[in-house]
């Protein structure tokens, strides 16, 4: 497939941390990389100019939201979602599964404080083999979404990279019920991929591992899916109730994954996550972690976290980090944006997320040079 090619440029010799390119219709991503996450076609607070100005390579956008508003017919007669947005670089969608289960069991947080795995009047009707029935968050109609409308709604939006529908089974779930669900996912995910090469529109289609933190389980999902047609792997579902699970996880899937294909790591995007799963092998991370700090007062340096709410950032009139290049350090100093947030102008919102991003960007250049020179 010309359109979509990944290039593996260098493997570390000290551990399994790869460099790479993923050529895609809108340009390259350069791999490891960070992914922002815009759920409505938008990062929150920027414009996606901005982002080209920052040099975001790719961009998520969710399309459960995006069927529900502005509704993904109306994306497609403005010429895709590329045209809508105004975004020239690459973007990936998901399949809206993520959305519909994580409304309907709430995070592993909400999980392990207990309160059973099923949230009181959740949003999902009923799930059956064909698809999910679930009431949408915006007017209470129902919709019905199942592996070919997933796919037929990101036809509509146009991403570089799709997603195939899949079940998202909570952290609580019994071995029965996770087996239960592996298998139904694992025909979602083939029906979504029958569905994409039906009509492949230049699009890559990335399949998504699942199986818990169950070591048999994901080794039953890579074995199916790797034998199928897909361009890359994402790896969803629970990853575990703490880091740690997490990376055990890791350890023990990544090498059974084909090392000529991308691989993507679902909704992880904390810095200490990255640095313990790059070395696994991870190609592409997304998070909505650094702009949701950011929107809360937290800014990225390299000396750790800074609270520009604290009252110590008052009188301070140099940029968040000296040697930054991002706009926001260019332009403004700590002391201005200090005085933004306190008095809640939303202005500060896009100045720290601009600059959160920025750090994002530069960290994962400086994990691709420490891999081309063997530090990682």
């Amino acid at each position: 497939m010309t359109h979509f090619q990944f290039e593996l440029l260098h493997r570390s010799k000290k551990s399994r941390a790869r460099v790479g390119r993923i050529h895609t219709p809108h340009g390259i991503i350069d791999t490891p990389n960070f992914v922002a996450v815009g759920t409505n076609g938008t990062v929150k607070a920027l414009d996606n100019t901005m982002l080209h100005e920052i040099g975001l390579q790719l961009m998520f956008c969710n399309t459960y939201h995006l069927i529900l508003q502005p509704g993904t017919k109306v994306v497609r007669d403005a010429g895709g979602l590329h045209e809508f947005i105004n975004r020239k670089m690459p973007i990936i969608t998901d399949s809206g599964g993520f959305q519909v289960f994580s409304l309907a069991y709430g995070s592993v947080a909400d999980e392990l404080k207990s309160r059973g795995t099923k949230k009181q009047g959740g949003s999902v009707l009923k799930i059956t083999e064909d698809g999910v029935l679930f009431r949408s968050y915006r007017d209470g109609a129902k919709v019905l979404l199942t592996p070919e409308s997933s796919i037929q709604a990101q036809k509509d939006l146009g991403a570089d990279i799709i997603i195939p529908f899949d079940e998202l089974p909570p952290y609580h779930i019994s071995p029965e019920a996770l087996t239960t669900s592996l298998a139904r996912t694992h025909r979602w995910e083939q029906r979504s991929l029958e569905a994409h090469l039906k009509n492949p529109q230049k699009q890559a289609m990335y399949a998504v591992i699942h199986g818990g933190i169950d070591p048999n389980l994901r080794k039953t999902s890579c074995d199916f899916l790797t034998k199928l047609p897909f361009d890359g792997f994402a790896i969803g579902g629970s990853l575990g109730k703490n880091k740690d699970e997490m990376h055990t996880m890791l350890s023990y899937l990544m090498p059974q994954l084909p090392e000529e294909k991308p691989n993507h790591l679902l909704g992880i995007g904390d810095l200490e996550s990255i640095d313990r799963s790059i070395p696994l092998g991870i190609d592409t991370f997304d998070s909505s972690y650094p702009t949701r700090a950011a929107r809360h007062g937290i800014l990225f340096t390299a000396k750790g976290d800074l609270n520009i709410t604290k009252a110590e950032n008052s009188n301070k009139y140099t940029p968040i980090e000296a040697k930054c290049e991002c706009p926001t350090c260019k332009r403004f100093t700590l002391a201005y944006l200090h005085h933004l947030f306190k008095a809640k102008e939303m202005t500060c919102m896009s100045l720290a997320t601009a600059h959160n991003l920025y750090f994002m960007i530069q960290l994962m250049q400086n994990y691709r040079s420490s891999i081309l020179e063997d530090r990682v």
